[in-house]
């Protein structure tokens, strides 16, 4: 995932910065991983009390995507994920403000189909003064996650409306986001499990439809836009494992209402995770987890890189045959790559798709995101 830096300092207080939170980040899991909950079978979920954050896990974050449209129907892909990774559990008495408890991440994308143009900024935070934190339940304030002034918050008498704010100079959003479906619990018995072993898991939700509305800005100008959004919500303490090399993970919107998501974890030695899995939800809600036997993802083509000179897989084959589905993905833009050098180093892909293919008998079209990490170097330091 992405570990952003601040964008104030200095190119060489970044990478000092950076280098040594990357050590603590890897270390971290050996160092205070015993004090951590581990993602196990049983969880029973509940909303809106599973929006909120969930300090007993590792790592949490809150993850959005969606297409939008201006008046003038120039098309956009946007993406704003805020992260939480922890080093330990809890305050000791006496112990310092500026002993690490929490790190705050926060990404902003947006994906200019029109112009064929793709930027991202980050944010880093301790949260030690309150410029950074993620709302507790029953700590009797509405729900918030934020990094000075982008932030997530959740309005309305069941807090079900989502409000995301994200500026820099030179772009940003601000959007409403209203769900036409509840929360979607991924895998079986609670757990999303990513290798084998008890505890190799996430709890994991997604509300795979939301109504949206705003304004997006370039250079100062705010554009009014509309179109439908997808949210993650996920968090668990130990989730890869050493011979993981990275992940190629998809959401899907199709336009019968029908979504989709699929990941596929991949081993060092080409191999997929038997416990790669997916979800089906269906127009009235429904839904049903997919093992990998049940789909099939086949690389068409494939892009390189000029700057990281990764090779990424650039277009794909899904199909789920049991239902009838099959959708050919290619990408709205090539290059919708991430370097984060100045943070934890890690390259990845993640940028809109479109989509195009058969859903029982019938010609369908929809929308999406993919997610490609391990292909520049492998992602195996867990989750």
């Amino acid at each position: 995932m992405i570990f952003p830096y601040p964008a104030k300092c200095s190119k060489k207080r970044n990478l000092v910065i950076a280098g040594i939170l990357f050590i603590l980040l890897l270390t971290a899991s050996t160092t205070y991983g015993e004090e951590f909950q581990r993602a196990l079978p049983g969880k029973v979920f509940s909303f809106p009390r599973d929006h909120y954050s969930h300090p007993e896990f590792k790592t949490e974050w809150w993850y959005y995507t969606g297409h939008l449209q201006t008046e003038d129907r120039k098309s956009y892909g946007y993406q704003l994920t805020f992260f939480r990774v922890a080093f330990r559990r809890g305050a000791k008495e006496g112990q310092s403000k500026w002993t690490i408890q929490d790190l705050y991440f926060a990404h902003l994308a947006l994906t200019d189909e029109s112009k064929k143009r793709f930027e991202y900024r980050e944010k880093m935070s301790r949260g030690t003064f309150g410029e950074a934190g993620a709302s507790i339940y029953g700590s009797k304030e509405p729900f918030r996650v934020w990094i000075d002034d982008w932030s997530v918050e959740l309005k309305g008498a069941s807090l079900q409306t989502h409000l995301l704010k994200a500026k820099d100079r030179d772009f940003g959003i601000d959007l409403l986001l209203v769900p036409e479906k509840n929360p979607v619990i991924h895998g079986k018995n609670g757990i999303s499990q990513k290798a084998e072993g008890e505890g190799y898991a996430s709890h994991y939700y997604s509300i795979t439809r939301l109504i949206t509305e705003g304004k997006i800005f370039f250079k100062g100008k705010g554009f009014s836009v509309q179109g439908m959004s997808w949210m993650d919500h996920e968090f668990g303490s130990n989730q890869l494992r050493q011979y993981h090399e990275g992940w190629d993970w998809f959401s899907i919107r199709l336009e019968n209402r029908i979504e989709l998501m699929f990941y596929q974890i991949r081993h060092k030695d080409g191999k997929m995770d038997p416990y790669s899995s997916g979800t089906i939800i269906f127009p009235d809600g429904r839904s049903e987890h997919l093992p990998l036997r049940e789909f099939q993802i086949k690389i068409l083509a494939q892009w390189r890189s000029e700057k990281s000179k990764a090779v990424y897989p650039s277009r794909w084959k899904i199909k789920v045959p049991r239902y009838g589905i099959e959708l050919n993905l290619s990408p709205t833009i090539k290059d919708q790559e991430l370097i984060t050098e100045a943070s934890t180093r890690v390259t990845y892909w993640e940028g809109s798709v479109k989509i195009e293919g058969i859903s029982q008998g019938k010609p369908i079209k929809g929308r999406g995101y993919a997610e490609l990490t391990g292909y520049a170097k492998p992602f195996n330091k867990g989750i």
